[in-house]
């Protein structure tokens, strides 16, 4: 134990009193104390008791707790903040640009515990909107809890989808070949990826030699099946061996999953196949008698019995969407205005945009009271009449409240063209809990879409724990559209459930939640879980031309 030791022990008491809000007298004076200990040149653990209470600046108080960490390691008033401080708090400590009080207003007044849930949040630009932060500050923030989430290891898909196709280009050009394949969980389209695999046909000399001159890469691992590299200090990079002959069927064993490969090969085994002389994968599928399975759907046994009877549908692509669903524009949280938006929907070819503004209970992010949505329909009138043939429809993210129903009356809600309602508040539910509030809000008449079904942040929050049949039952029960909300650090409802609710024809939404125009560009993360769970263009609602999703919208309200 010590000086620095000690002395960040009481930094971190004080900055922790900060965050609880505690007396910030208390609190300066064991920041002060933490300063007068680190810059000691005597060590305190030499010491007797007389002596440390006898040293300039350290009085009673601190002594004695100077004398609980000597004696026992520990200080027991920082041991009660700490055990009455969320894990995730703590870690946001480590952000740059946001001290104690900053954290105070996070925790307390915006209800976030965690730097996943405060990066989302600024994505939303709520953070800019609470009182001593601003947008600078905002994106100071994204900017630091970025460089932080880099070091951990883990990635969202996004966020490495650009750096993997160019270390693929990387790769063609400096080994000047061809025969280099991205395998692996990001061929997949996994949600979240901690290592990016290729497979190369060269040999593993050829490979040493040539890497070894990019000082990005540095060696971690040399097996005889594969290399593995660190890049730029931050993502595993992982090559497999392979030579011209073996490239092939190298890069189908590392392309799905140890299960999916288990039940293909038993597969084989038992229907007597050959494919060894095959030379492509479109081959390899049909010399084993199977409907060509994308590289996307080979995670489980099951899509081996799916494409033995050639039921792999004509499945969902980017350029099937055809409108926005689920957008925020600066009404409430978002960046742009109704015009703005519209405008970029045409540019971009889309044939309506569902604004989706957040309800009074949002207050964190500019929730819209009853007199703001009439004011808003007022405008979005206004707009369709200019830009016929395109349309805007008048929907609002309606929290679901603690007791499950909506943040508006009946009456309020009849004036919207379609409803989607989301939990965004007490979020620490135990699944009764959970599934009184969602049941109650998808058995509401005025509910057209659930949103986010888990709540979960990818690599952030779990989400709160549902019974997920039930809550597709009752979806279809009462002809609710269940979301796929496509930003990347949601793309809640998960892939592994879609194939349950196709099976009970429950139409799918992949919808951006956009808080800006760039985030329109959120669908296609959207799209790519939705092909893991075989959804087709008929199957999810914003692939539905205007025609369609007008109809769609009739039907809803007759029944």
């Amino acid at each position: 134990m010590d000086n620095y030791t000690i002395a960040k022990s009481f930094s971190l008491l004080s900055k922790l009193m900060d965050i609880h809000g505690e007396n910030s007298f208390k609190s300066k004076i064991y920041s002060i104390a933490a300063y007068k200990i680190e810059q000691l040149t005597v060590d305190l653990q030499t010491l007797s008791a007389e002596k440390i209470f006898s040293i300039n600046g350290i009085g009673d108080a601190i002594g004695n707790k100077i004398l609980q960490l000597l004696d026992a390691g520990k200080m027991k008033d920082l041991d009660e903040l700490i055990s009455k401080t969320p894990e995730g708090i703590i870690e946001m400590m480590k952000i740059k640009g946001i001290g104690p009080k900053k954290i105070f207003i996070i925790w307390k007044e915006m209800e976030i515990e965690n730097i996943g849930e405060l990066l989302y949040a600024c994505h939303e630009n709520r953070l800019a909107l609470m009182k001593g932060f601003g947008k600078k500050t905002q994106q100071n923030v994204i900017d630091s809890i970025e460089f932080y989430q880099q070091q951990q290891g883990n990635y969202l898909y996004a966020q490495v989808e650009q750096l993997a196709y160019d270390i693929e280009d990387l790769l063609h050009n400096l080994f000047n070949t061809e025969i280099i394949k991205l395998t692996g969980s990001f061929a997949r389209q996994s949600e979240t990826v901690d290592e990016l695999e290729f497979v190369i046909g060269l040999p593993e000399k050829n490979i040493l030699n040539k890497i070894s001159s990019e000082k990005e890469f540095e060696l971690i691992e040399n097996t005889s099946q594969y290399i593995s590299y660190k890049y730029n200090e931050k993502i595993k990079i992982k090559f497999f061996l392979a030579d011209e002959k073996t490239f092939l069927q190298k890069s189908f064993e590392t392309s799905g999953t140890s299960e999916f490969l288990d039940a293909f090969n038993h597969h084989l085994a038992e229907s007597k196949c050959n494919i060894q002389g095959s030379k492509t994968e479109i081959e390899i599928f049909r010399e084993s008698g199977l409907q060509f399975i994308p590289t996307f759907l080979r995670e489980n046994s099951n899509i081996i019995n799916v494409a033995k009877q050639d039921k792999i549908p004509g499945i969902i692509e980017p350029g099937d969407i055809k409108g926005i669903i689920h957008c925020h524009s600066n009404w409430s949280d978002g960046s742009n205005t109704l015009q703005e938006l519209s405008n970029a929907c045409v540019e971009k070819g889309y044939e309506y945009l569902v604004i989706s503004d957040h309800s009074k209970s949002a207050y964190y992010a500019q929730g819209l009271n009853e007199e703001q949505i009439k004011a808003q329909h007022d405008l979005v009138n206004e707009l369709n009449n200019k830009l016929k043939p395109f349309k805007i429809f008048k929907s609002i993210e309606s929290d679901i409240l603690n007791d499950g129903s909506l943040d508006y009356s009946n009456d309020v809600l009849s004036t919207f063209d379609l409803v989607i309602t989301s939990i965004h508040s007490n979020l620490k539910m135990n699944e009764e809990k959970a599934m009184m509030r969602l049941l109650r809000a998808i058995e509401n008449p005025y509910t057209t879409i659930l949103g986010h079904m888990t709540g979960r942040l990818l690599l952030s929050r779990k989400g709160y724990p549902i019974d997920h049949i039930k809550i597709i039952d009752a979806c279809a029960a009462n002809n609710v559209v269940v979301e796929i909300n496509a930003h990347p650090k949601r793309l809640d409802m998960s892939w592994r459930w879609l194939e349950y609710a196709l099976s009970k024809n429950v139409l799918i939404s992949i919808d951006p939640d956009s808080h800006s125009i760039k985030e329109f560009d959120n669908t296609k993360y959207g799209v790519l879980v939705a092909q893991k769970g075989m959804v087709t263009a008929k199957n999810n609602l914003s692939s539905f031309s205007l025609i369609e999703f007008e109809k769609f919208l009739q039907i809803k309200k007759r029944k």
